[in-house]
């Protein structure tokens, strides 16, 4: 009976999935953020006040799952067929709210990532506040507060790109019906119980948070994209780990995996329950090629309104190595996936 039920899984993922052993991870990641979602959505609108805290956690953490398996669909990493992955990355995207822009921009931007070993954008976050200084203000100091305005920048920025760039001009009602739609329900929400509302909100916020935590020190690339074109050896030098835990690795499986950073970026293509292996292959158990979780928050908190408008001059040299090991270090902000410029 074992020998049969093994027969039909490898008959399984050698039809449907890219990776030997990809069908039970994954699947279970799937059986895990969409309930969570919807669970956590059902236990806010209990309006019970421990379920509503609960629940805010279990929709923000499915948020958080389903924006990552978004990301391995991108590089075709969980699916044979890249139209299997792109169906899956476009339901996901409804969960994470990044449906605005549509799952090819996402992907197209993402490759660029990895292929131009920049994370330069099409909108410059900082050109525009330091035009519009009340916006400024309003950004730094919600910042200030750990709030994630910038990233809120940039998603809004997101549902005005067809409106504001000629490209994107042909998706012009695409976003309007989605934005009815979306906002048309939490209008809904909010009339059933702002209460409700604002645990979806602080869900929201807090999904957001942990992904550009995440980002904020993955990379130190410059805004030079034709120097360092499909140079590996600058990509390497310039992309930094930060898992939650090297001593207890299921802590990583809060953000799937995505802190072996450069395990993904030497073979982007490995889905996420490969990564650790893949790590330990490339890095063994030196240390040295990880930065401490503790080195991280220190740095998010020290710099939360610095990272704003980023320090240039941690692109060159070893300033910004210096910096992660002092827990200093300034890091970027709205250079996530989910928004594509």
């Amino acid at each position: 009976m074992a020998n049969l039920h093994d027969a039909m899984i490898n008959k399984l993922e050698k039809k449907w999935f890219r990776n030997e052993g990809g069908l039970i991870p994954s699947m279970a990641v799937l059986a895990y953020c969409i309930p969570a979602f919807f669970g956590g959505a059902a236990m806010i609108f209990s309006l019970q006040p421990a379920w509503m805290a609960l629940g805010t956690l279990a929709l923000a953490h499915g948020m958080v799952i389903a924006a990552y398996m978004i990301h391995d669909c991108a590089h075709n990493a969980i699916f044979r067929a890249p139209r299997h992955n792109a169906a899956c990355g476009r339901a996901l995207s409804w969960l994470t709210g990044g449906c605005y822009a549509t799952y090819d921009d996402i992907r197209a931007t993402h490759m660029r990532h990895h292929v131009e070993n920049s994370d330069a954008m099409g909108f410059d976050h900082r050109a525009c506040l330091a035009r519009h200084p009340v916006l400024r203000r309003v950004v730094e100091v919600a910042e200030w507060l750990y709030v994630p305005a910038v990233e809120l920048l940039m998603h809004a920025m997101v549902i005005l790109a067809p409106f504001l760039f000629e490209e994107r001009r042909a998706q012009r009602w695409r976003v309007v019906a989605i934005t009815i739609l979306r906002f048309g329900l939490l209008a809904g929400i909010f009339l059933y119980s702002p209460w409700a509302y604002l645990c979806y909100l602080l869900a929201y916020l807090l999904f957001l948070t942990v992904l550009r935590f995440m980002d904020a020190l993955q990379h130190n690339y410059g805004d030079d994209i034709a120097g360092h074109k499909g140079d590996r050896i600058y990509e390497e030098s310039h992309t930094f780990s930060n898992p939650v835990s090297l001593r207890h690795p299921w802590l990583n499986l809060l953000t799937l995996n995505f802190g072996y950073h450069n395990a993904h970026h030497a073979r982007p293509t490995a889905p996420w329950h490969t990564l650790p292996s893949l790590h330990d292959a490339l890095h063994g158990g030196d240390a040295s090629a990880v930065i401490p979780f503790g080195m991280q928050l220190a740095s998010f908190h020290r710099n939360r309104v610095a990272r704003i408008w980023g320090d240039a001059g941690e692109t060159q040299g070893d300033r910004f190595l210096r910096r992660l090991h002092e827990g200093r270090a300034v890091g970027v902000d709205g250079v996530s996936f989910l928004t594509p410029f």
